[in-house]
């Protein structure tokens, strides 16, 4: 099972401040609109993003269909297909997605610590 790109998804209070932070320790922007409260930054291939106001919490993020630079991979596994695996091993997904739909979608879920865990399809 391929889960596609591995991020760091932070909920910051200031974007702006979050944005300089981040940059002053090596971070660069590469994707994303502070105005509309949401930015990606990387450094090398670790990437986090800064989110205002999106996430309830920090969660680790998983993008299907990308490798760790954004770019489009040729072959992975569909959001839908990673969920139907999931609820088959007994996993809640707190917001899933319509299994007969394509294209760009997301879920959460949790882990046994409460954690929350985003899956972000962005094709």
């Amino acid at each position: 099972m391929q889960l596609g790109a591995f991020s760091i998804s932070l909920n910051v209070k200031d974007i702006a401040k979050s944005r300089a932070f981040y940059s002053k320790i090596g971070f660069v922007s590469f994707g994303g609109d502070v105005e509309q409260g949401w930015l990606m930054m990387r450094n090398g291939s670790t990437v986090i993003g800064l989110f205002n106001g999106f996430l309830p919490a920090n969660s680790l993020t998983f993008n299907p269909g990308w490798d760790q630079y954004a770019d489009d991979l040729d072959s992975y596994d569909d959001i839908r297909e990673l969920q139907k695996n999931f609820k088959a091993n007994g996993i809640v997904i707190e917001n899933e997605v319509d299994e007969n739909s394509t294209g760009p979608a997301s879920f959460i879920l949790r882990d046994p610590d409460g954690n929350p865990i985003l899956f972000d399809q962005h094709r």
